[in-house]
């Protein structure tokens, strides 16, 4: 019998992607993989260091699982991801329940972790240097119809809040030969949606190529592949050129989408994050796109109670929200991450006052949302089927306006049985604040 390995994924698309890379490691070692932490011997957590929330949800896991070793088969944990890169030595010194750590450097070395463990060893770790780790790799695909295409690795922003540069490196991208051939081999997988990702995924190929070369790269996979859904996420303002636009809007396999991460409005903000660019270009880019794009998907994030955020600066932020009715919005609260400079910073804003802004955003884009839902009622959409909701009793997919795992959703009846995932077009009846319900119509 196999020796059975369970993964759990925290944190962001990225990190799942090198999950999935580390689980293609374990296959062809010859371990057995299961969806069920009870039946495991090894659980290998992929975690996730960006805020404090995400580390202490790490560390939660953790424990949780740990609880496995008493009550069913675990033999041991092994601890990945951003939290084992940051904090490697603190997690063998200070949670015992941790068996081996491997760094971000070292993941192309999951496969020792996993024997050490089952060997009896305790306290095993490997911490390579993260700026010469693999890019790329075999993967395990973990999603229905969908795939992500990390086309690099690590940031160069510097962002004065962000830990990911120390973390993750400099910004790596991969060549475009290497992502072609990984998209290819999505494709033949049965991937109908291909998002592509990076820290700063308009960014790409500057570091290797010496310029910008996301919309070379989109043409590539155009050329090479015929997936019908190419989405484009992490696309940052200051970066928005008129050649990635023109992309956009001709090329009809590119889905009218784009998430652009905005994070503040007020230029004293934004200048205090050491974003690149100020108000003008963000208002600008957001202008641009849908002035060439009538129709696109507007999504971005962004963050509240960074220190020295006057009630003013507050304020210019929710007028901006209102005011552009971005489609999608993600609110989230400034967290103070050690090496970085804004801990430092002074100003720091109390907890309840950073949640507090949180919500009033949020209450805001509710109402935006709410008005764009209803706004869809009457109209076809097509959308990617990617499942059957058993209680309620309905198809679950989502339109070209929804990114996996951050959007929403599209329920919808049908008088047939349908295969998945695949494309339907489905009429929408009702409207909920961020899912969409309707009945299908025709399958495509």
């Amino acid at each position: 019998m196999k020796t059975k390995v369970g993964f759990v994924s925290l944190g962001c698309a990225k990190n799942l992607v090198d999950t999935e890379t580390m689980l293609a490691r374990l296959a062809a070692a010859g371990y057995e993989i299961t969806p069920d932490e009870a039946e495991a011997d090894v659980i290998v957590v992929n975690t996730c260091a960006f805020i404090e929330s995400a580390k202490q949800e790490s560390i939660d896991t953790i424990l949780d699982l740990a609880w496995l070793k008493e009550h069913h088969k675990l033999r041991g944990l092994v601890v990945t991801g951003c939290l084992a890169e940051r904090y490697g030595e603190e997690i063998l010194r200070d949670l015992p329940e941790a068996d081996a750590v491997v760094g971000l450097g070292s993941a192309d070395r999951i496969v020792e972790a996993v024997e050490a463990v089952l060997a009896g060893e305790r306290g095993w770790r490997a911490s390579g240097d993260k700026e010469a780790a693999p890019l790329g790799g075999d993967r395990v695909l973990t999603t229905e119809g969908f795939a992500y295409l990390k086309v690099a690795e690590g940031c160069d922003n510097r962002c004065s809040y962000c830990a990911i540069p120390l973390i993750r490196g400099k910004m790596r991208s991969r060549p475009i030969e290497d992502l072609v051939k990984e998209a290819k081999d999505l494709e033949a997988l049965g991937v109908k949606e291909l998002c592509l990702i990076a820290q700063d995924t308009s960014r790409y190929g500057l570091d290797l190529y010496g310029a910008y070369r996301l919309p070379e790269l989109i043409r590539a996979i155009t050329a090479e592949t015929k997936i019908p859904w190419i989405r484009l996420l992490y696309l940052y303002p200051d970066k928005i050129t008129d050649e990635l636009i023109a992309e956009m809007r001709d090329n009809p396999r590119v889905v009218k989408y784009a998430d652009l991460p905005v994070q503040h409005i007020s230029d004293a903000v934004l200048a205090r994050m050491g974003r690149h660019g100020g108000s003008d270009v963000i208002r600008s880019a957001v202008a641009r796109l849908r002035a060439a794009i009538p129709g696109i998907t507007l999504r971005t994030t962004v963050m509240v109670g960074f220190p020295g955020e006057t009630e003013e600066d507050f304020r210019a932020l929710c007028r901006f929200v209102k005011e552009t009715k971005f489609d999608r919005l993600g609110a989230f609260a400034y967290s103070p991450e050690e090496n970085t400079p804004a801990a430092s910073f002074p100003d720091q804003i109390s907890e309840q006052e950073k949640q507090d802004r949180c919500d009033e955003v949020m209450r805001i884009q509710l109402g935006v949302s709410a008005r764009r839902g209803k706004s869809f009622v009457g109209k076809t959409l097509r959308v990617l089927c990617e499942g059957f909701d058993i209680p309620a009793g309905v198809y679950v997919g989502r339109s070209e306006a929804d990114a996996p795992d951050v959007d929403g959703k599209v329920f919808f009846r049908s008088d047939k049985k349908l295969a998945y995932p695949r494309f339907v077009d489905v009429t929408i009846e009702e409207a909920e604040d961020y899912d969409l319900i309707g009945r299908n119509v025709s399958l495509l």
